[in-house]
């Protein structure tokens, strides 16, 4: 027998655990994408949105700073004309409002309307009591540990060159 086909050879071995684990994080991942995404089109279908629509309202949401159109475009990787329509959609169904606020009255800044956001977090407060049980039965290094490889995967994401839609 090669050595190289000895399953007592440690690197191979390594090598294919290597595999296993990047297969079964991968999977798992597949499956949390899935379990949100399916979250997100009822929220969607709920409200009368497209799911971009949804991932909008995340977007700004999450935002540390009020958001423009333009970087909306650049983080959800849309046309300008594809952003315009999803943000008029919002604004018609209620979920945002557009500011002028700065010196420069061209530029527009866009919030998440509280009444909006309450029933978004109405809708989504199952997924953050599955998040709150999820954490509360893992140990604070696990949870650490998770993070530091949630925040390494989005940021590989966020380095990969998707062609906009």
């Amino acid at each position: 027998m090669d050595s190289a086909d000895d399953p007592r050879d440690g690197s191979n071995a390594d090598a294919a655990a290597g595999v296993s684990e990047l297969q079964a994080v991968a999977v798992e991942l597949r499956r949390m994408n899935s379990e949100v995404n399916r979250l997100i089109h009822a929220f969607a279908h709920a409200q009368g949105l497209h799911a971009t629509d949804v991932h909008a309202l995340g977007a700004i949401l999450d935002a540390e700073t009020p958001l423009t159109p333009g970087r909306l475009r650049e983080h959800l990787g849309l046309t300008s004309g594809a952003v315009t329509a999803c943000l008029d959609r919002l604004e018609r169904s209620g979920h945002i409002r557009r500011a002028r606020e700065s010196a420069d009255r061209r530029v527009v800044h866009l919030y998440y309307e509280p009444a909006a956001k309450a029933v978004a977090r109405s809708f989504f407060m199952p997924l953050a009591q599955a998040a709150a049980g999820a954490c509360s039965a893992s140990e604070p290094q696990e949870l650490e540990a998770a993070l530091r490889f949630l925040g390494r995967m989005n940021g590989e994401l966020v380095r990969m060159q998707v062609p906009r839609r």
